[in-house]
């Protein structure tokens, strides 16, 4: 009874195993083939991550705050100097003088009549002066601080790019071994499956040979897994769509 459930369960197997072995060469071929991408030239991906991040756009706008606020420290004290005008509309009172040599009168008139005056003044703030030096330099230190920021931040994303560049290629060319040990497998697995059915090899062998199969397997969707991830993590940083080469 038992030596009979095996066999069944070795003959489900070798109905199963050669539909799936008859096309899969072919298929993983065919696979394989479509996962080969149109990379865009390592250079290129990299300008193009710097233009979308946003934390290279924030450290870049820092800078021009800086910039900004430097040129306003250099000017400050001009917040000292201006123009005060004075302008006035009512009824005044207006004296007049004549002289001679024996005396001297005082004319008194009231007219309605618009007066305005203006002129220019200076405040000269003693803090502002000690302290204009200092507060010039501390802009233009902000200011190098905000350049080195930026320049450390594109440097990280550069970085970044090639990492994920050199993992995609990689993930690419296991992928490619992973799709040929499969096939092989596969291919393997059809010339075991005749055998068996001849009587050359034990069923033992013929087991072991599906186990490799299973593992081979395995190991094509995990890396294939890796391979989708890696090729979307590098699709987000560079907002650049990687497609697969055509078919020939």
């Amino acid at each position: 009874m038992k030596k009979m459930m095996v066999m069944l369960f070795v003959y489900s197997l070798g109905v199963v195993m050669p539909l799936h072995a008859q096309n899969d060469s072919a298929k993983i071929a065919t696979r394989h083939n479509g996962n080969r991408l149109a990379l865009p030239p390592l250079g290129d991906l990299i300008d193009s991550a710097l233009v979308k991040s946003a934390s290279v756009q924030y450290r870049r706008l820092e800078i021009e705050l800086r910039k900004s606020n430097l040129k306003a420290e250099k000017i400050y004290w001009t917040r000292n100097l201006g123009l005060q005008a004075d302008t006035r509309y009512g009824t005044f009172d207006n004296f007049t003088s004549s002289s001679n040599p024996q005396s001297t009168t005082l004319f008194s008139s009231t007219n309605r009549q618009f007066n305005y005056g203006m002129g220019l003044y200076m405040k000269l703030p003693l803090g502002d002066i000690l302290n204009r030096k200092n507060q010039v330099k501390r802009a233009s230190v902000e200011l190098e601080e905000a350049i080195r920021l930026s320049k450390a931040q594109e440097e990280e994303t550069r970085q970044a790019v090639i990492r994920l560049y050199e993992e995609l290629l990689m993930r690419q060319k296991l992928l490619s071994i992973r799709s040929e040990a499969l096939g092989n497998a596969r291919v393997n697995a059809e010339m075991v499956e005749k055998e068996f059915r001849n009587g050359v090899i034990p069923v033992s062998e013929y087991v072991r040979i599906s186990d490799i199969v299973s593992r081979a397997a395995s190991e094509y969707e995990i890396e294939k897994k890796e391979f989708a991830l890696s090729r979307l993590l590098l699709q987000d940083i560079t907002g650049v769509i990687i497609n697969p080469l055509p078919e020939n």
